[in-house]
């Protein structure tokens, strides 16, 4: 497929809003639990779970009374976790919010791994992945491989709403997609389509190249009613292979979330975090009873151990509980989280789980 820019601007809507098509200009675009967990419920098996010394990278426990509490990957998370405080203000459902929220970081076009400024593929087309989960029904929906959609978190909302199904891929989803009325756009912007052809020309075999850009955005909400759910969207791997999916329309992967202990989502190299089911060990980290930090931490670790010694890792976890305490980790220099409540919205640090020696 060869890559092509646009300069239409035509509007779509999506969760009773109208919102423009991103096209070469975008100015306009920019305006507007099964028995093999039982056991962790033994102290043995929480050792340096239920507190970690100083040189671990602790942090207490964080909790807040205030509700609803919002908490979302990296510094772009912070105007999504706004735009989902609003929308929950407003009269809308926890399901809107998330939507909402990461809709926000699916129309900025200056995030070169989520939504319509994501980095394409190794053949030069942007491909987008997503998924949904909502606490109260257990019910998810995931969508991977789309191309000339956004915002795909609203496709993965139609896909657990409107059929039986769980995942959509490819061509599938995207005729899904038009038929629930999202429109047909062009999502290569003219500085990613330059990045492109200079990465190409630096290649011998397509998709040689080391990993780059994967930056999710996954956010969580825990509403006024006690009610968790999460949502996850990314373009995946800069330059990846056509085809190539990670852990972020993966449930259990990319996004957990069970309504009677919390909720957790991940951000990284998506091959890291799929082959360990990372947010659901997170999840159920917490079900033994470590905090939400905690329990992010102990999984990186855990990760690390069936991990090959010296190679990059590079995933990060984040998690909120039932009873509004919420947390992050991630390896090496850690990441920051963004996190909102009534009154409250900042970017603060992740917990650092240094390498395993």
């Amino acid at each position: 497929m060869k890559p092509q820019t646009s300069s239409v601007t035509p509007s779509f809507t999506i969760t009773g809003q109208n919102l423009p098509r991103p096209g070469a200009s975008r100015r306009g675009f920019l305006k507007a639990s099964g028995a093999a967990f039982a056991a962790l419920s033994s102290a043995a098996h929480l050792t340096g779970c239920a507190s970690y010394s100083d040189s671990q990278g602790s942090q207490p426990a964080t909790k807040t009374a205030s509700r609803p509490l919002v908490v979302s990957t990296w510094e772009f998370g912070k105007p999504a976790n706004e735009k989902a405080l609003a929308t929950l203000e407003s009269g809308g459902s926890l399901l809107d919010a998330v939507v909402a929220g990461i809709t926000v970081a699916e129309l900025d076009l200056s995030n070169t791994s989520v939504g319509a400024g994501g980095t394409p593929n190794s053949e030069g087309v942007v491909s987008l992945d997503a998924c949904i989960m909502d606490g109260p029904t257990h019910k998810c929906g995931s969508v991977a491989g789309v191309e000339g959609i956004v915002p795909v978190i609203g496709v993965a909302r139609a896909v657990m709403e409107k059929t039986r199904h769980v995942l959509l891929v490819g061509d599938g989803a995207r005729r899904f997609a038009l038929q629930q009325g999202f429109q047909d756009t062009n999502l290569l912007t003219d500085s990613a389509h330059k990045a492109w052809l200079a990465w190409k020309q630096k290649q011998s075999t397509a998709g040689s190249a080391p990993p780059q850009g994967h930056d999710t955005i996954a956010l969580v909400i825990l509403g006024a009613d006690g009610n968790l759910v999460g949502g996850c969207s990314t373009s995946g791997l800069g330059y990846k292979l056509p085809g190539r999916v990670g852990d972020s329309p993966i449930i259990g992967s990319g996004l957990y979330v069970d309504n009677d202990i919390g909720a957790a989502g991940a951000t990284g190299v998506g091959e890291n975090i799929m082959r360990f089911c990372g947010s659901f060990q997170v999840v159920e980290l917490m079900r033994a009873g470590a905090s939400p930090g905690e329990a992010c931490a102990e999984t990186i670790r855990r990760i690390q151990k069936k991990h090959a010694s010296g190679a990059p890792l590079d995933i990060n976890f984040l998690a909120v509980n039932k009873q509004g305490q919420y947390g992050a980790a991630g390896t090496g220099k850690g990441f920051p989280y963004s996190v909102a409540y009534p009154g409250f919205s900042e970017i603060l640090p992740s917990i650092k789980v240094p390498p395993r020696s």
